[in-house]
């Protein structure tokens, strides 16, 4: 498809993207296409009349085409459009900022990057200047932050609404014991800004969501994605491409971690990669299925170097390249992606073109599950020790794994996991009443499901799983 140059005066009305592939087989269908998909454009170029505007020139492949008649002219695949409009005079001047300098400490601080070529006094203030959106700060943007402040960025958005938990001292080193309790924001922009004092952050404490995605990503030139669940991932993706801002993405599950560049210049989108989630908990989360504390360090620093890299201007990134790192094979592989032309956000005929309800999409509930209210068949956990302790007969299952059940267990319980229940349903009577637990209340809810749909009658979920027993009962009970 031929390319259209979106000149920088323009670029406010193709969310500052700087060149539009479009389809037409003359440059009349080509700007057509380009105004259909950005309505706030056509009244720029064409008049009421529907004839492009006087103060507007149109080149193809920097050829003139004025006399020519613009809109007859036949373009091709490998053409480039330029779309070149009067800019003087229209507005008053803004005034103009003062250069951006960097003082003589900064020199020192910077220094080793000040004598690489490739960076230079020049590739600093480019990081000086720069404005990055950091979308969490867990496991991926602990390493994140770090190094993006190292590094010099000028202005770092974190996003991010948790409190720091025991659970995320093994991987989330941007945080420290005495952090536990803190909010994350807090704890993170306090240790940034001591590793960097000159720059600028900017906390978001908010849950990511479609009514503020793009009145917070506008203001940043990229965004780094440090999410851990499917509804963030695509509202970010989504966001990121109707304002043409580069999505750099990361992600990690126990010993493997992925990592790539989306919605750049052409290049494809997090859903060319994954048009839709799985479904709702096919895919466990790392606080189910668990995460090799140094992983997300390796993944979020390559993401931080694929950030530095887009700013500066060098090297290759990782555009239309999916960079898979297995650590228990210590090994890179390196898969090829393509944007899909049926894609419903970045494709030729996007249907997409306003955030929608991810969570919706996604198939999950907008509250996390813990705070879910109680389901038919559901038992607090003091009201099965009772019963334990009155001798009631009934059958206490764990659905958890047997590495988690030697972290912890109640003694009365059977192990049986979740992936085995169904081969082994066969051992369990149905006439006997059952209550199952896992770790949090979530897998022991299936396998209850599961047993119900088998014609086992009697049987009720622990809620909130071995976490609640050890909060409710036994406090003994370590919590993981």
């Amino acid at each position: 498809m031929p390319k259209i140059l979106i000149p920088t005066p323009l670029r406010q009305f193709t969310g500052q993207q700087n060149a539009v592939e479009v389809a037409g087989a003359t440059v009349g269908e080509a700007l057509g296409a380009l105004t259909t998909q950005y309505g706030d454009l056509r009244r720029h170029l064409y008049t009421e009349e529907g004839k492009l505007r006087s103060f507007v020139n149109v080149y193809v492949n920097d050829e003139d085409i004025r006399y020519l008649g613009k809109d007859a002219t036949p373009v091709h695949a490998d053409d480039v459009i330029s779309i070149v409009p009067s800019i003087a005079g229209g507005a008053a001047a803004e005034t103009s900022a003062p250069p951006v300098t960097l003082s003589k400490e900064e020199v020192l601080r910077y220094s080793r990057h000040l004598i690489m070529p490739e960076v230079g006094m020049e590739g600093q203030l480019k990081l000086k200047q720069a404005k990055v959106l950091l979308v969490g700060t867990g496991g991926l943007g602990a390493p994140l932050g770090l190094y993006l402040a190292a590094a010099g960025i000028g202005k770092i958005g974190l996003v991010d609404f948790d409190v720091v938990d025991f659970t995320n001292l093994q991987r989330q080193v941007i945080h420290g014991t005495k952090d536990v309790g803190r909010k994350k924001l807090d704890s993170a922009a306090d240790r940034m800004q001591d590793i960097n004092p000159y720059v600028e952050i900017v906390k978001h404490e908010v849950a990511l969501a479609s009514d503020n995605a793009l009145d917070i990503i506008k203001d940043y030139d990229m965004v780094v994605d440090g999410t851990d669940n499917f509804p963030t991932r695509y509202l970010v993706n989504d966001a990121c491409v109707l304002l043409g801002k580069p999505n750099v993405y990361g992600s990690i599950f126990r010993f493997e971690g992925q990592a790539t560049v989306f919605a750049y210049e052409g290049g494809p989108c997090y859903r060319c990669l994954y048009p839709e989630p799985p479904p709702p908990g096919l895919v466990p989360s790392c606080a189910e299925g668990g995460v090799l504390g140094i992983l997300p360090g390796v993944i979020g620093l390559i993401q931080a170097t694929e950030a530095v890299k887009l700013i500066l201007g060098q090297g290759e990134p990782l555009v239309g390249r999916l960079l898979l790192y297995d650590a228990l094979a210590m090994r890179f592989r390196e898969l090829k992606l393509r944007r899909n032309p049926e894609c419903p956000v970045c494709g030729d005929h996007r249907t997409i073109t306003q955030l929608i309800d991810y969570h919706q999409f996604c198939g999950v509930p907008a509250q996390p599950a813990a705070e879910a209210a109680p389901q038919d068949g559901d038992i607090d956990p003091r009201e099965v020790k009772a019963r334990l302790d009155r001798g009631d007969r009934f059958v206490l299952i764990d659905v958890r794994e047997p590495h988690e059940h030697q972290i912890c267990h109640i003694p009365a319980a059977r192990l049986i996991p979740l992936g085995e229940l169904p081969r082994r349903v066969h051992e369990l009577n149905s006439a006997d009443e059952f209550v199952l637990h896992c770790k949090s209340g979530m897998r022991s809810a299936k396998a209850a499901d599961f047993l119900r749909q088998a014609g086992f009658r009697k049987v009720r979920n622990m809620k909130g799983g071995i976490l609640a027993w050890s909060d409710q009962v036994d406090p003994s009970v370590p919590k993981y």
